[in-house]
């Protein structure tokens, strides 16, 4: 068969809340026995246990499979189930119901540096944590060198690892972690270690395993990363799959869907930052001419409408533009133009004109911020939301996708030596 993971009706249910301690085997055995005829009377009663209020199912009835080779991304809001998945995959939980099959070696990225001894030194926790994440001795032996040097801190070797700073144990965990020699590998959200320079190396080395044909099932909140490693997506919402197919069409489907739930107005937002003595009342996004329809070319109109409670001195207006995977792809800063009025009145409407926009076609949204000097007076992020649509941009009718390119920009081809 060339099936690695096969689930069929899983489901895990937690009971939350505090609890007793664990039970006597005389408890035990009274309620095992007490049993039949607590279902009968809840079934009698109307009740079901199944739903009550110290009951929560982490997943309900998930059913999909994965084949070999498959490099499959995890995706959903935080609760959704997708590390609770991972764990039972893993073997650390067992399902309420349901069951998995998997047919190959399995490895887990499920946190970095688990088993780590702080008295240890360096090689000596490679040795230790390499064991603990399933590796032989001999395999540890043969990859000590490759797992120092994707490390980078040979030097330290000998050094016990509480002396490490957080980045060095970080980098020496994720470096045993990532060389693990297995057919399936479980990743979940730990590629965001060290700087952004070990960041690359970690992505990198995260794009070789998925290349060389071994299966992966990889959980992040970052959608640029789950666009670049995996083919295939799998949403999960409050423990059910949603939706599984195309990486792109599924991640697009997803940011959607958070996009439509946080559009509260501005002047409702309480998850905002800054000291509150000038706030946003409200922002508007639309094109050169006041449309709602803005299109690639389309200059873009953003106004902003402030309140405070007497006149405002040096005062700092930015607008940050991201598209859905939290790509930053604009900066409309008041002071890198040249500034404001220094005294503005308490209340008043701001606008920012900008030249004609050369983004894909695809949704976008705006974060806010205030500053008076530099304190920061209001912040909101994800503050407004638009879509760009597609127009005669090159005069052909065609356009490229967002799934590939944020920007479109007119050029011109030719042939040979003559060109202007």
């Amino acid at each position: 068969s060339d099936i690695a993971i096969q689930i069929s009706n899983l489901s895990k249910r937690y009971r939350i809340g505090i609890h007793n301690k664990y039970p006597t085997i005389r408890e035990t055995l009274m309620r095992a026995a007490t049993t039949p005829l607590r279902k009968f009377r809840s079934w009698t009663s109307g009740r079901n246990n199944e739903f009550s209020a110290d009951l929560i199912w982490a997943l309900r009835e998930v059913e999909f499979e994965v084949k070999q080779g498959d490099v499959v991304g995890i995706i959903g809001r935080n609760g959704a189930g997708k590390s609770t998945l991972l764990k039972i995959l893993t073997g650390i939980t067992e399902p309420t119901t349901g069951y998995a099959d998997i047919f190959g070696r399995v490895g887990s990225l499920l946190e970095v540096g688990p088993g780590f001894h702080m008295e240890l030194t360096g090689r000596e926790n490679i040795f230790m944590n390499g064991a603990i994440l399933g590796m032989h001795r001999q395999e540890i032996k043969r990859k000590f060198d490759e797992i120092v040097a994707f490390s980078e801190i040979k030097e330290f070797l000998d050094t016990p690892v509480k002396r490490y700073s957080s980045g060095m144990y970080m980098r020496l965990a994720f470096a045993v972690a990532a060389h693990l020699e297995a057919e399936i590998l479980l990743v979940d959200e730990v590629l965001a270690v060290g700087d952004s320079a070990f960041q690359k190396k970690c992505l990198g080395k995260m794009g070789d395993v998925a290349s060389q044909g071994r299966t992966v099932l990889f959980v992040s909140h970052n959608m640029s990363t789950i666009q670049a490693l995996c083919r295939k997506t799998m949403w999960l919402d409050l423990g059910r799959v949603k939706a599984i197919g195309p990486t792109p069409h599924i991640v697009q489907q997803y940011l959607e869907s958070v996009t439509t739930s946080e559009n509260i107005p501005v002047i409702n937002r309480t998850d905002r930052q800054g000291d509150g003595s000038v706030r946003v009342c409200s922002i508007r996004l639309q094109d050169g001419n006041g449309s709602s329809v803005i299109h690639t070319g389309s200059r873009l109109r953003v106004t902003i409408a402030y309140a405070g409670e007497k006149p405002v001195n040096f005062l700092q207006v930015y607008v940050s533009i991201y598209d859905l995977s939290h790509t930053g792809i604009y900066v409309l800063d008041s002071d890198v133009v040249g500034g404001l009025p220094d005294t503005l009145p308490p209340k008043g409407v701001l606008t920012c004109l900008t030249d004609p926009i050369n983004l894909t076609p695809g949704r976008c949204y705006a974060t806010v911020g205030l500053y008076k000097g530099n304190v920061l007076a209001d912040r909101v992020g994800c503050a407004a939301y638009f879509d760009v649509e597609a127009d005669e941009f090159f005069k052909s009718g065609k356009m490229p996708s967002r799934s590939y390119v944020l920007c479109a920009i007119r050029h011109q081809w030719y042939n040979g030596d003559n060109y202007p």
